[in-house]
């Protein structure tokens, strides 16, 4: 077990509601925070909260879409803090869309955000992680990149290659005090599903029923105390069902429409278009 204490740590997309809750566990575990989020969204305010409640924490707003911005952050992490030993790459965007209808630069949003952004800032950390030999990259994936549900096929997309990514970083660097991780929740009570909730008029099916943030910090906090690979945070077990999807892709797939998952990211097509979701 590593002793994170009085290590830094860099969060990007903080002041969400998931991204809150991962600093403010990570602060209370003793690491020293550099948070990142677009500008406006009350970054600020997250930071001096952190800083009240006992937190060693500062922050940079900034656009992960821009390539001068990642270089930016780490920069200012460093002048800050010293070096950085975890890299919690938590921002992220969804669109709920029929993939047709989505703007060229929509999915390249998704892109730049949900993947580019975390390889970028892995490769610029990780030559001086090698040196010190410590470091971790913890990537925030989603069943959805597990599970391919309908009507987000730029979200599952770059989940999956961000899972893919965690497992290549592992075995390329295995032993040499750096590690990576990767959390796939399903659906969270923070950030992005209260609004899939409200725009769809219905709950997530109850197998996928949302869970609190905090399971997904505490999920965090496993990984860097056990170096786990992955983490599944849901409210039940779910490895048994996607263990099948992948034996037979086909009854995976049956399986998504049976659950409602379809039906639910369906209707938030349906009211996002100004239709009424469907019986």
């Amino acid at each position: 077990m590593r002793d994170w204490q009085g290590k830094t740590a860099m969060v990007t997309g903080a002041a969400g509601g998931l991204g809150r809750c991962l600093a403010r566990h990570l602060g209370r575990a003793g690491l020293r925070l550099m948070l990142h989020d677009l500008p406006g969204t009350g970054l600020d305010t997250v930071c001096a909260d952190l800083v009240r409640e006992g937190s060693q924490a500062a922050f940079r707003e900034g656009d992960l879409r821009e390539a001068t911005e990642l270089r930016g952050i780490v920069d200012a992490a460093r002048a800050r803090w010293g070096e950085v030993e975890l890299l919690v790459n938590n921002a992220g965007v969804e669109f709920t869309a029929r993939y047709h209808e989505l703007s060229e630069a929509r999915i390249r949003e998704a892109i730049a955000v949900n993947l580019e952004a975390p390889m970028a800032l892995t490769r610029l950390l990780l030559p001086r992680m090698l040196e010190r030999r410590q470091g971790h990259i913890v990537n925030l994936s989603s069943l959805a990149g597990k599970s391919g549900p309908a009507f987000q096929e730029p979200y599952a997309a770059t989940k999956a290659a961000l899972t893919a990514f965690t497992f290549s970083l592992r075995a390329s660097y295995r032993g040499t005090g750096v590690s990576a991780s990767v959390i796939c929740p399903g659906f969270v009570e923070a950030g992005i599903y209260p609004r899939l909730r409200a725009l769809s008029g219905k709950a997530a099916p109850s197998l996928l029923a949302g869970c609190p943030p905090e399971w997904v910090a505490r999920a965090v906090l496993r990984c860097l105390r056990r170096d786990r690979a992955e983490v599944i945070v849901s409210r039940y077990p779910l490895r048994p069902v996607l263990a099948l999807a992948t034996l037979s892709p086909g009854l995976g797939a049956w399986l998504t429409r049976w659950l409602g998952v379809n039906e639910f990211f369906r209707r938030v097509v349906d009211a996002e278009r100004g239709r009424a979701p469907g019986p």
